[in-house]
């Protein structure tokens, strides 16, 4: 069996569940140690193992995490390799620069795990992490209040406009002061380039 039918099988074997809970964000996802002690069992069984190695690179004035992900046939000593990038925040509240560095390391490896194993955050089967939706169903949000302070316009709800989480009031107010409409941290993010 050559490397590429192991990873084949290993691929079509692997189950890596979102058994992790961001209660910020309020969803579920995996983690890169979620996706090593899934597939540790599976390479033993076709006789390979899993390398994980990270370089630093400096790209402009900015730090990036490069992680490799390197599968090799113990038999005939073949090997695949992906990689994956992590930035490196400047500061992140209540980490020290090896904690930075470390989060950007589990970041780049997951991902370059994702690629190795054909693992897709976001249509892969637990992706609704509630099971299964009808694909002509749409996604279900929360409703906005419908009270109107007197003589005021109506004051964006603590619910974001895009995807239906809520937010906090300081982020209801940034927002606001922003683009005039009331965005979670993550649509933000996804608008702040335009």
């Amino acid at each position: 069996m050559t490397i590429y039918e192991k990873l084949s099988k290993i691929q079509a074997e692997l189950k890596a569940p979102k058994n992790q809970y961001n209660s910020y964000g309020g969803f579920n996802y995996r983690s890169c140690e979620d996706i090593l002690q899934a597939v540790k069992q599976i390479c033993q069984k076709y006789y390979t193992v899993l390398l994980l190695s990270d370089d630093l690179n400096h790209i402009g004035d900015r730090y990036y995490v490069k992680a490799r992900a390197e599968l090799i046939d113990l038999e005939s000593g073949g090997s695949i390799a992906t990689y994956a990038y992590a930035r490196e925040e400047l500061e992140k509240k209540g980490m020290d620069g090896s904690q930075i560095t470390g989060a950007s390391s589990s970041y780049a490896r997951k991902y370059a795990l994702n690629g190795l194993f054909c693992i897709d955050d976001v249509k892969d089967s637990d992706f609704t992490n509630q099971g299964e939706k009808p694909k002509d169903e749409p996604p279900k949000r929360k409703q906005w209040p419908d009270s109107v302070v007197e003589g005021q316009p109506k004051q964006c709800p603590l619910i974001c406009i895009d995807c239906g989480a809520e937010v906090s009031e300081k982020v209801r107010s940034f927002s606001m002061s922003k683009w005039g409409k009331c965005y979670c941290m993550d649509c933000q993010k996804k608008y702040a380039g335009r």
